[in-house]
């Protein structure tokens, strides 16, 4: 028989066992989870206080940017505290919960994706109903819709590996709770989760990503085939293009890990997927819609002479 135990808490592994490395690997994420925290900060900001940026789009761009904060939130500050300390301990609690918002909220942010390919769709193919039919409310609704429906999502992978049973080892070959490294330590029959884990978040990752690149193939053949001309489809493609990186960049890590069966893949190189998908792309994504977006970059450029001429005339006072 196995040697099941009540597991209390478990042993985060994480990048490396080289003391000398690790302090370099601190500096590195906590450079990149600061970047994650202005850059998505910025972009709630200007989105909330300019009054040009309240429209659709810019609606799931706030929520996009307030999720991208929380979703760093779950892993990095864990990741930063083991770098400096020997105890890399997580509570078995502490260690659902994380994965738990994991799973939330990369399921929301695949799922809001996939709503900003429809928002681009309706505003490029109907641009003259594109008020009626994205109305404020059907907008809350959906963004709605798309927390709550991942909330659930995610409820069912933490209370299924919440009810597994453990033993051999408490050691998590990872740098944060998620399902599959659980999984590599529970005892007993564990088919029933990896094949959740491969239907439901291989159906829940790939089915907003094929909504999203249907939406751009439909934009692309209406535009081409209303105005034959590659002027205009380049034009109204430009105002997509950075919503087409952030989903080439975000779905890829995601359905490496996800969809391909827990043997076909180390976990090695599910740690660097993991790093892209939770910590890299929470910092491209505001650089990438910045950059490539003029409406937000003068909106930015707008609050800050705002903010500065405020600052020059208190000076002035005194």
């Amino acid at each position: 028989m196995e040697n099941i135990t009540t597991v209390t808490d478990f042993l985060l592994l994480g990048l490396t066992s080289v003391q000398r490395l690790q302090p370099i690997f601190f500096v590195i994420f906590l450079i990149i989870y600061l970047i994650n925290l202005v850059g998505n900060g910025a972009i709630l900001g200007i989105v909330t206080l300019e009054g040009k940026l309240h429209s659709p789009m810019y609606f799931f761009l706030g929520n996009l940017s307030c999720l991208d904060i929380f979703y760093s939130s779950v892993t990095l500050p864990k990741v930063l505290t083991n770098l400096l300390s020997r105890h890399r301990t997580i509570s078995f609690i502490g260690c659902i919960v994380q994965l738990h918002f994991f799973h939330f909220l990369g399921c929301t942010e695949a799922v809001l994706l996939a709503i900003t390919a429809l928002d681009h769709f309706v505003a490029i193919c109907s641009p003259l109903r594109y008020s009626a039919i994205m109305s404020p409310l059907l907008c809350a609704l959906m963004a709605a819709v798309a927390w709550i429906s991942s909330f659930f999502y995610a409820l069912m992978h933490s209370v299924m590996t919440a009810h597994l049973s453990f033993c051999h080892t408490r050691n998590v070959n990872h740098i944060f709770c998620d399902v599959k490294p659980l999984l590599e330590l529970a005892c007993g029959d564990t088919l029933l989760n990896q094949r959740l884990l491969s239907i439901v978040t291989g159906s829940l990752s790939m089915g907003p990503f094929l909504v999203t690149l249907l939406s751009y193939f439909y934009i692309i053949g209406f535009l081409f085939f209303k105005h034959h001309s590659c002027r205009v489809l380049h034009k109204a493609l430009s105002t997509c293009a950075s919503h087409f990186m952030v989903v080439c960049i975000f779905y890829g890590p995601v359905g490496f890990t996800y969809i391909r069966p827990a043997s076909a893949t180390s976990m090695s190189e599910d740690q660097m997927m993991a790093i892209i998908y939770s910590t890299i792309i929470p910092v491209l994504n505001p650089l990438i819609y910045t950059l490539r977006n003029k409406e937000v970059m003068l909106a930015l450029k707008k609050i800050l002479r705002r903010k500065l001429y405020k600052d020059w005339q208190q000076h002035q006072q005194y």
